[in-house]
């Protein structure tokens, strides 16, 4: 059921997984495998291979009609239950830092997800940074990201994240109209964007991304537009922009179930599409250069981002958290899925991997491929020098295929999709998959 849905097969907007977050897909990740996770870490670490955390906070003050993540509300998201989940999730990093892997290694880059980090309180954050920072430095990171939903932001919180070393503040804002933030369960309205934008520039965050969503239900053209001036006239260091997609567990694909609909009620891919690309279009107008199929950057050499880019060049990433997912020496691994599963194996010393996948060398290859074309471009010698091999040659039927239907040109030393080819990327990625993933269901 939960299988990739290709937007040139249908142009209207249907229920499943469009967007390609990895590979080989999740649904390939078996518990079985979770030895493979666990004989990883006790491998001798390459020294030149990048080393990030991930921390997975799964709360949220409502779920968005969108919203596909391990996330808890309401009673689920209470403060003694908060507390349990910052309290698992330093033990478990302190489960980790005693493996090989980390010997002689400090992480390059932090990044705090959701669910919604900001949706703790001072105190818990308190403890999460300072006990982390207790079991792993973080002083040569390079980038320390966190998501915040501006409604729960204060002056204190954003002093507590200034003062800790947060580099990168990204704002989930997702559109600046009411109506539209109401009718997509969203929890903050335009008024509480400006106070945390204005506050957070105000005490010297110096990168600021703001992440928009091209599609959501009663979006129009006129209002979009207004959606990327006022992008625009804030002027923050990156700009992110995703177009709709309705997985089947979020709530949009329940009602649609209740009503026996298989279109959902956003706009087709086209004009999601064309969304995009004026918002590009706009933003390269006001001096910003678009660094991939989602991002927009004001200046690529000052503002980079790192998480995305080490993690498509295959780093190692410790995923802490619920649900969460993470990588390192060649295996894949996700966390258990739900909380108390989670709690339960961290409060009997086990790390809680529940699935995992050691890759093979042409899958690890497929991976970087696939991932570093949402970039918009590839770099022959990158994977010549890394894997030992010309992707001309290696992939040379899926690349003559899109070169013929117009989507990429291949050059001497780079491969470059064309502009609307970048807009639907994820589109074209599973010409590279190998047979057995080409069906093979997304979760």
């Amino acid at each position: 059921m939960d299988t990739y849905v290709s937007p040139d097969k249908n142009k209207k907007t249907t229920a499943g997984n469009y967007f390609v977050a990895n590979y080989p897909p999740f649904s390939c990740w078996k518990p079985e495998r979770c030895h493979e996770a666990l004989e990883a870490l006790e491998a001798k670490p390459d020294p030149d291979t990048p080393l990030g955390i991930y921390i997975h906070v799964p709360f949220c003050r409502r779920r968005c009609h969108f919203c596909y993540f391990r996330v808890y509300t309401g009673r689920d998201a209470k403060s003694d239950r908060v507390s349990t989940y910052v309290d698992s999730v330093l033990r478990e990093l302190e489960l980790y830092a005693g493996a090989a892997l980390f010997e002689d290694r400090l992480p390059s880059y932090v990044y705090f997800g959701g669910g919604t980090p900001s949706f703790l309180s001072p105190e818990n954050l308190g403890r999460l940074f300072n006990g982390m920072k207790s079991l792993l430095s973080w002083e040569e990171a390079q980038e320390v990201t966190f998501e915040c939903e501006p409604g729960t932001l204060d002056e204190e919180k954003l002093d507590f994240l200034r003062e800790s070393g947060v580099t990168r503040l990204s704002l989930g804002i997702e559109h600046f109209d009411d109506e539209i933030l109401k009718a997509n369960g969203r929890a903050h309205l335009s008024k509480e964007i400006d106070r945390a934008y204005e506050y957070a520039r105000s005490i010297g965050f110096r990168q600021i991304n703001l992440d928009l969503i091209a599609g959501l239900l009663n979006e129009t053209d006129d209002k979009w537009r207004e959606c990327v001036r006022r992008t625009i006239e804030l002027e923050p260091e990156c700009v992110t922009i995703y177009q709709m997609e309705i997985p089947f567990n979020t709530t949009l694909f329940q009602e649609m179930q209740e009503r026996g609909e298989r279109i959902a009620p956003v706009a087709d891919w086209p004009t999601k599409r064309r969304w995009v690309g004026y918002a590009f279009e706009e933003l390269e107008k006001a001096g910003y250069t678009v660094t991939s199929t989602t991002t927009a950057v004001k200046d690529p050499k000052a503002y980079r981002f790192l998480y995305r880019d080490y993690l498509w060049s295959g780093a190692d990433m410790i995923s802490l958290g619920v649900a969460s997912f993470g990588h390192f020496k060649g295996v894949h691994y996700q966390n258990e899925k739900d909380f108390e599963p989670y709690v339960k194996r961290i409060e009997q010393d086990e790390l809680p991997i529940y699935r995992a996948l050691a890759m093979t060398a042409e899958e690890k290859l497929i991976r970087e491929m696939i991932l570093q074309m949402k970039l918009g471009r590839l770099d022959r010698a990158y994977f010549r020098k890394k894997h030992g091999t010309d992707i001309v040659e290696h992939f040379s039927r899926p690349f003559e295929k899109l070169q013929r239907a117009g989507h990429l040109n291949v050059e001497e030393d780079q491969i470059v999709l064309t502009r609307q080819s970048l807009l639907m990327v994820d589109g074209l990625l599973q010409e590279f998959f190998l047979p057995q993933h080409r069906n093979a269901r997304y979760t």
